[in-house]
Order: C-alpha cells, then sequence, then structure tokens
C-alpha cells in the first residue's frame, strides 16, 4: 500500500473519531438536567425582583437607616430611690391570733423595704424638642416606684436630665421630656403594612454597651405573651400586640427604637421571651400605630384616653369545650363571651348583652380579651366603634360609643368587682343559718375580688361603707343597690361554705 492511502486512511480514521467524540458530548449535554439554576432567561417568578444577572433590584442596605435613627435613640440611666410598701393581705377581725400579730407586727406582719434600684434602658426621641418615648418598665418598677432621677445619654455623648410627662402601664410605653431644641428625631412609619420577613433593626444601649445596631426579620405579628401583666394597674387590661423579630435584643434595649430600611419607627422594643434571661432568637416591639395614640394622649392630657366598652367576659381560646357547651356557645365560635355588661356602659346602650359573644371590633376579629383590649385602645371615650356580636346563631354589627371608665358608675355588681355573682340558693341559706346573701361563683383576673384575694366560694352577707355603716345583702339586687354610686374603699363581709369562721375584705372600688 502506498503511503498516501495509508495517510488518507489514517485522517478519516482521525476525522471520525475526533467527530464521534463531538457528538456524543452534545447528545450528553441536551440529556443533563440541571435543577434549580438560571440560564438565558430568569424564571417568572424571579422577574420582579431580579435582573437576567440574579441581582436584586432593590437590594438591602442598612446603612442608611441605621446612619439616620442612631443619632436620635438615647441612653437611659434611671434610680427609684428605696422606700416602705405595705402588704395588702386582707385582716380577719374575727381572729385573735391575727390581731395578736398586728398589735406586735403591724397589719399584714409590717412594711416591705425596697432597696434603691437603679436601671438603665433605651429611648426614641420624636420631635425636636425633646420629647422621648421609652418603655414604663425602664423608669418604673413592678411595685408602682417611678424613678426620681433619669439622666439620658445622645449618641453624641451629650447628656440631659429628664422629667417623666406621663406613662401607660397597661401598654408598657412612658414620655420623658428634656430641655434643648432642634434635636433629632425619628419620623414615624407605618406598622399596620409591615409584612413577615420585611426586614427591620434594632437600636439601643444593651448590657451597658454603647449604641448597637442589628438586623433581623419580622417573624409575627400582633403577638400576646403576657408579660404586661406585671405592672399593670389594679382594674385595667394589659394591651399587647407585639411585633416579634429576630433581630438581637438583650437587657437595656427595652425603649429603644426598631426601624424599618427607611429609617422610620415602626416599633419600640419591649421584651424578649428566653428562659434565661438573655436573648434567645426573639424579640417583642410594641408597634408604632399604638404607641402614636398612647404618646399624642398623655401629651395633651398627661394620661391615656382610653375608650371604656362595659362589659365582662371570657375568652372562647381561655375555655374548654366542656365550659363553652355549658354556657351554651358553640364550640366551632371563636370570640368573646359577655358573662355581664354595666349598665350605663357604652355595650349596653348599643343593646348587647350577657351571653352574647363578640367577633369582631372596628372590623378587626377577636378571640381574646386581649385583642379586644388592643382594638378598643385606639379609640377615645366619645368615639363610635362598630361591634359584631353572635346571638342565637344570628350575627349584629352595632355602632358602641365608647366612654371613659371613671365615668361610668355601673349597677351591675359583677361587672364592677370583676367576678361571677348570684343571689344564694334559699335552701343552702338555711343550712349556713343566713337570711340570705350572693355567692362569688368566680373571679376574674385583674378585678376588684381578685385584687383583694377573695376566692370563689365566698359568701357576702353584708356590706360595709367608708363611715363604717354596715348594710345587710340578701340578693344580687340588693348589692347592686348599695354599690350604686359607691367610690373609693368599702368592705364586705361574709363566709365560706367550707368554713364558719367569718372573713371581711377590703375593696377599692376605683381600682
Amino acid at each position: 500500500m502506498k503511503l498516501k492511502q495509508v495517510l488518507l486512511i489514517v485522517a478519516i480514521s482521525s476525522a471520525s473519531a475526533v467527530g464521534s467524540v463531538a457528538v456524543y458530548n452534545k447528545l450528553s449535554q441536551k440529556q443533563e438536567i440541571v435543577v434549580g439554576e438560571a440560564h438565558e432567561k430568569m424564571p417568572a417568578n424571579y422577574a420582579k425582583f431580579f435582573d437576567s444577572n440574579g441581582n436584586a433590584l432593590d437590594p438591602v442596605d442598612f446603612t442608611k437607616a441605621a446612619s439616620a435613627a442612631v443619632p436620635a435613640v438615647v441612653h437611659i440611666k434611671t434610680k427609684i430611690p428605696a422606700r416602705k410598701i405595705t402588704n395588702d393581705l386582707p385582716n380577719r377581725r374575727n381572729n385573735n391570733i391575727d390581731d395578736f400579730f398586728d398589735q406586735f407586727f403591724g397589719p399584714g406582719f409590717g412594711p416591705t423595704i425596697i432597696p434603691e434600684q437603679r436601671a438603665s434602658g433605651s429611648g426614641v426621641i420624636i420631635s425636636d424638642d425633646g420629647y422621648i418615648v421609652t418603655n414604663n418598665h425602664v423608669i418604673s418598677d413592678d411595685n408602682g416606684g417611678v424613678a426620681q432621677e433619669i439622666n439620658l445619654t445622645l449618641h453624641s455623648r451629650k447628656s440631659y436630665k429628664a422629667k417623666v410627662i406621663g406613662r401607660d402601664p397597661s401598654s408598657d410605653i412612658a414620655v420623658l421630656k428634656i430641655d434643648d431644641t432642634k434635636l433629632p428625631y425619628l419620623v414615624y412609619g407605618n406598622s399596620d403594612n409591615i409584612q413577615l420577613g420585611q426586614w427591620v433593626l434594632a437600636i439601643g444601649y444593651p448590657l451597658t454597651l454603647e449604641t448597637t445596631v442589628t438586623a433581623g426579620i419580622i417573624s409575627a405579628t400582633g403577638r400576646s405573651i403576657g408579660i404586661n401583666n406585671r405592672q399593670v394597674k389594679r382594674g385595667d387590661t394589659p394591651v399587647e400586640s407585639f411585633i416579634q423579630t429576630d433581630a438581637a435584643v438583650n437587657q437595656g434595649n427595652s425603649g429603644g427604637a426598631l426601624v424599618n430600611t427607611n429609617g422610620e419607627l415602626i416599633g419600640v422594643n419591649s421584651a424578649i421571651l428566653a428562659p434565661t434571661g438573655t436573648y434567645a432568637g426573639y424579640s417583642f416591639a410594641i408597634p408604632v400605630t399604638l404607641i402614636k395614640k398612647i404618646v399624642n394622649d398623655i401629651i395633651k392630657f398627661g394620661d391615656v384616653q382610653r375608650g371604656y366598652l362595659g362589659v365582662t367576659y371570657y375568652a372562647a381560646d381561655d375555655m374548654s369545650e366542656e365550659q363553652m357547651k355549658q354556657l351554651g356557645i358553640p364550640t366551632n365560635v371563636e370570640g368573646v363571651y359577655v358573662t355581664s355588661v354595666s349598665g350605663d356602659g357604652g355595650a349596653a346602650a348599643a343593646g348587647i348583652k350577657k351571653g352574647d359573644v363578640i367577633t369582631k371590633v372596628n372590623g378587626s376579629s377577636v378571640v381574646s380579651g386581649v385583642q379586644m383590649s388592643v382594638q378598643i385602645a385606639g379609640f377615645r371615650p366619645g368615639d363610635k366603634v362598630p361591634v359584631t356580636y353572635l346571638r342565637n346563631g344570628k350575627e349584629y354589627t352595632v355602632p358602641v360609643t365608647l366612654k371613659k371608665k371613671s365615668d361610668v358608675i355601673t349597677g351591675n355588681a359583677a361587672a364592677r368587682l370583676g367576678g361571677e355573682l348570684k343571689t344564694l340558693d334559699k335552701s343552702k341559706a338555711s343550712k349556713f343559718g343566713l337570711d340570705g346573701g350572693v355567692t362569688v361563683d368566680k373571679v376574674f383576673d385583674n378585678g376588684v375580688l381578685r385584687n383583694a384575694r377573695v376566692q370563689p366560694g365566698f359568701i357576702i352577707t353584708s356590706v360595709i361603707t367608708a363611715d363604717n355603716r354596715e348594710q345587710e345583702i340578701n340578693s344580687i339586687e340588693q348589692l347592686n343597690s348599695i354599690l350604686q354610686g359607691l367610690t373609693g374603699s368599702i368592705r364586705i363581709r361574709g363566709i365560706y361554705s367550707d368554713y364558719g369562721e367569718t372573713y371581711t375584705y377590703p375593696l377599692n372600688l376605683d381600682q
């Protein structure tokens, strides 16, 4: 075979081999499936948010928000002086042993000495003339003590003495004032339109450190964790509708700012939920929509002008199915069961009655007393609020004109005292050697009876007014009549069915 023929055969063989490899590679590439990777074109679900190179159309930038907000967040240091408090345990005047201890140690075994307390927290300047919002617990304690000395330091290290303008333990908000002008301050955002997953910054002075900024996302809204119960005023309901975030917050962050990426104030950091007392993953802030109303009331009126619906209630989510069946409430109904209605409150005037189930306030669903309180808290006395309720399976919506609680002197003893009351059965009265009485079947949280430590099963047999006049009680109607118009301190006297001893409890009707 000639050399030319050999070379031709080699060339043809080489070309065939190279071509086969090329065809194989091309076919292999067509059969390969790639998952989760963008190619020439972004998927439709990404098109609104990313460009063709995979870059976010609106990249997150924390630097501008932090730079704008940090100068308006202040460090607060407080001092509450030492003081005496007395224990309000009821005295049982028919017990000689109690009289003996009262004589030597004073009622309730004497006063308790609370030592001087110092605390550190944060606050947010909300006006250029020096109004500052913070937490009530930053400038007070759980026993009602309020700081007599409040020192503020700005991020610029300029220091001030501050005074308390007003405070609202129910929502854990307080307003302070410093004397200066042209101060940096935060503008209000809108906490009603925040979304889950939205970036936020928490700014404050944790663990006595200097200004600290942490970032996280909104993980929930409308949270209630029961933390405001510790400082709520007697007779009031805690107001909680927290923004939950995973921005790191520790002791000292209380009262500091929660801002969005525009640097707008959307909340005031208030609490952490952690078994160790330090940050464990979640923090809670009071939404700015609630803050604005409370702050404006405090600055304008000196206290919070909170509307009063005029009902006592059970929340459906606090009751078992058996309890709901006993009360005649359908177990598939979510709402607040009305146990009594103040005769001269707004709810009564609107036609709401005992046994109704309130399902909405101002168009927002309510399944707990706290949720209902939050909705009402956004209104002042005199405002009309639509309330939706169920009665006999039918839904009704009525406008309720709210009243100021202190203006409502109700004739409904159950509503005033905070419990379920009923006239003592005649046969039981005879068994106990009584002409009659009023039985306390249930005691509501934060009510007058609860605060006096009255227990379910107590039978009220008389009321002693402030001028020491004792009036016998044989029925709920008599109790209603006697309480009508009474204010201030009174005493109730009676027995427990299992004990023959007479007990006397002091009550404060203004609580």
